[in-house]
């Protein structure tokens, strides 16, 4: 299955625009709303009781106000789950970005869950490599694959070691937005699902890699949104 009956969700405290991340998302527009940080919450709030009363299971972290996260409502750029019990820490572009990475969340999903392993790939931030979680990656967990968009915040080094520790395929390839600049995260673009997956192939101007995204998606039984 590509889906999952229990999420991780971190609460917003002082959500709102991320100057350090702003330097190559071009999604992210500066708001002159004061009100920003509410709007979210209660965002957020109506979201897990529309996904409670859908029988998905929760878990919840209150976020502390320090150090200011902006983004920390995205813990899967810096953490993802894996079936065997295994966790992965990834390296993040932004400093502020890296402050996300908490204790108090890792103890959370201790008490609730078991933890077999976890493999720390943090060490190539000292590098200025990055590989930013399930937004650099699109994984097709049933068949073993990882796409990435290649980008600042996808390095293909880092996306070859995770692909070799955790036995995927790596499928990588460089897309741009309507202005040409790279697309800094790969799920901005694509995602896959049990019978399909929806993609921007547009936005990938090579045609040998657009055959081959369009290629494996099909061999592997999903119909092609594009």
């Amino acid at each position: 299955m590509q889906h999952t009956s229990h999420l991780l969700m971190i609460k917003p405290v002082r959500f709102g625009f991320n100057a350090e991340t702003a330097i190559n998302n071009s999604f992210q527009v500066r708001s002159a709303d004061t009100a920003v940080q509410e709007k979210a919450l209660a965002e957020f709030e109506n979201l897990i009781a529309k996904l409670k009363k859908q029988g998905v299971d929760v878990t919840v972290i209150e976020d502390s106000p320090e150090p200011h996260t902006p983004d920390s409502v995205f813990p899967n750029n810096w953490i993802s789950f894996h079936d065997d019990g295994t966790v992965y820490l990834y390296p993040m572009f932004a400093v502020n970005r890296r402050l996300e990475r908490k204790q108090q969340v890792l103890d959370a999903i201790r008490v609730k869950y078991k933890v077999k392993q976890i493999i720390d790939l943090t060490k190539h931030e000292a590098n200025h490599l990055f590989l930013e979680g399930t937004g650099s990656m699109v994984l097709d967990r049933e068949n073993k694959i990882a796409y990435a968009c290649l980008s600042p915040r996808t390095d293909k080094k880092i996306l070859m070691e995770f692909c070799d520790s955790i036995q995927y395929r790596a499928i990588s390839f460089t897309a741009v937005d309507g202005a040409h600049e790279p697309i800094y995260h790969t799920n901005v673009m694509m995602c896959v699902a049990d019978q399909y997956a929806v993609i921007c192939l547009d936005a990938v101007k090579d045609i040998t890699e657009r055959n081959q995204l369009r290629n494996s998606i099909a061999e592997n039984g999903k119909a092609v949104i594009d």
